[in-house]
C-alpha cells in the first residue's frame, strides 16, 4: 500500500490523524481488503477503496512447493516483474525473501535475476507490499532481502520498509540485508540504528575467481568489501553472515575452503553454505559430500559454518526464474 497516498487521501478528506494508524494496523495484521476494516466508517472505507489501491502490486503467477515454500511473481503498476518467497519451516518459522529491485544490474553469472534486463529500484510501498501479501496468508516472523536486485543500491527504500516490518511481526533482529559486496551500502547500513543483520554473498575465496563469477568484484574487491564488513562489526557488534553458493568444480575444493577460512575472523563472521538451485546457468551444484567436506574444513579451522536447508527446488526456486519464464513467454 502506498502509505503516502493513504495519508494524503485521509488528510484531504478531513479525517482525524488516528484514521491512518487504524488503516495501517489493519493492513499489518493481514486484512484482506478495505471492507474488513470494521472500525473505519463505511463511507470512508468506500472512499479509500476508490482512491487508494490496496496494493501497489498485482499477482501474476504463483508456485507452491511440496515443502510448503510459496513463490509469487508480482507485477508493478508500470509492468515490472518482482518476485518474493515465503518459506515455511518445521520449527514454525515463516520467513520471507523480498526483492529490492526489478531485475538486477550486477549480472552475477550463477544468478537467474542477473540474466534479466534491469528494470528499476522498487519503492518502499512495492517492497512492503510483498511482505503484506504473505501476511494476509498467515503470520510471518523472519525476513531476508535476498530476492531480486542489490538492496544496498536501494538502501533508503529498503530501510524504510524495514521500519514497517515490526508491525507485521518481523523484528529488525530477525531481518537481514544481503549484499553482493556494495561497499558504500555496507558503510551506510553501519551508520543506521536498527539492529538489522548483514549478509555478504562472497562465493569465492580470492579475487580472480570472484571476478570471474561476480563482476561487482572488479569494482569492490574482497579486501575492500571485508574492510567494510569489519567497520560494520566495529560499529554494530554483530557478526556478518557469509553466503557461499556451492558450485561443483568451481569453488568447492578443499584448498578453497582453507583459503576462505584464512580470510575470515571467526569472531566477526559465520559462513552459510548454500546448495545451488539450478537456474539455466552453466554451473552445477556441488554434491552433498563436497558440501559437508567443505563445511568440515571450515569448522576445523575454527570458523562457524552451516549448510542452508534447501527449499522449493521443485518450483523454480532460483531467484528470477518465474520472471524469466514469464518474460520468455
Amino acid at each position: 500500500m502506498d502509505l503516502d497516498l493513504l495519508r494524503t487521501t485521509l488528510e484531504q478528506a478531513g479525517e482525524p490523524g488516528y484514521r491512518f494508524d487504524q488503516a495501517w494496523a489493519w493492513q499489518a495484521r493481514g486484512a484482506a481488503d478495505w471492507k474488513a476494516m470494521s472500525d473505519l466508517p463505511a463511507p470512508l472505507r468506500a472512499k479509500l477503496g476508490e482512491s487508494v489501491p490496496f496494493s501497489t502490486l498485482t499477482v501474476t503467477n504463483e508456485a507452491l512447493s511440496t515443502d510448503g515454500t510459496l513463490k509469487v511473481l508480482f507485477e508493478t503498476a508500470d509492468g515490472r516483474p518482482v518476485e518474493a518467497v515465503l518459506m515455511r519451516y518445521r520449527d514454525g518459522r515463516r520467513s520471507l525473501c523480498l526483492s529490492s529491485q526489478s531485475g538486477c544490474p550486477l549480472t552475477c553469472t550463477f544468478c537467474a535475476t542477473g540474466a534479466m534486463k534491469f528494470g528499476r529500484n522498487l519503492t518502499t510501498a512495492e517492497i512492503i507490499d510483498q511482505a503484506l501479501h504473505f501476511r494476509r496468508i498467515g503470520k510471518v516472523d523472519h525476513c531476508v532481502f535476498m530476492g531480486m536486485g542489490e538492496p544496498m543500491m536501494n538502501l533508503d527504500s529498503v530501510l524504510a520498509a524495514c521500519a514497517l516490518l515490526p508491525d507485521l511481526g518481523i523484528t529488525n533482529r530477525r531481518t537481514a540485508i544481503s549484499t553482493v559486496g556494495w561497499a558504500p551500502g555496507i558503510d551506510a547500513l553501519a551508520q543506521q540504528s536498527r539492529p538489522i543483520r548483514l549478509a555478504l554473498s562472497l562465493h569465492a575465496p580470492n579475487d580472480a575467481l570472484r571476478s570471474e563469477i561476480m563482476a561487482v568484484n572488479d569494482r569492490y574487491p574482497i579486501s575492500e568489501v571485508l574492510a567494510a564488513c569489519d567497520r560494520h562489526y566495529e560499529s554494530r557488534r554483530r557478526m556478518t553472515f557469509i553466503e557461499y553458493v556451492m558450485l561443483a568444480g568451481v569453488n568447492d575444493r578443499y584448498e578453497q575452503a582453507v583459503e576462505l577460512a584464512s580470510l575470515l575472523d571467526p569472531k566477526k563472521y559465520k559462513v552459510n553454505l548454500i546448495p545451488y538451485n539450478p537456474s539455466g546457468s552453466p554451473y552445477e551444484g556441488s554434491s552433498r559430500g563436497a558440501i559437508d567436506a567443505f563445511r568440515d574444513t571450515l569448522e576445523a579451522a575454527g570458523l562457524g559454518a552451516t549448510v542452508r536447508l534447501t527449499r522449493g527446488r521443485d518450483i523454480d526456486a532460483a531467484c528470477g526464474q518465474l520472471a524469466a519464464k514469464a518474460l520468455a513467454g
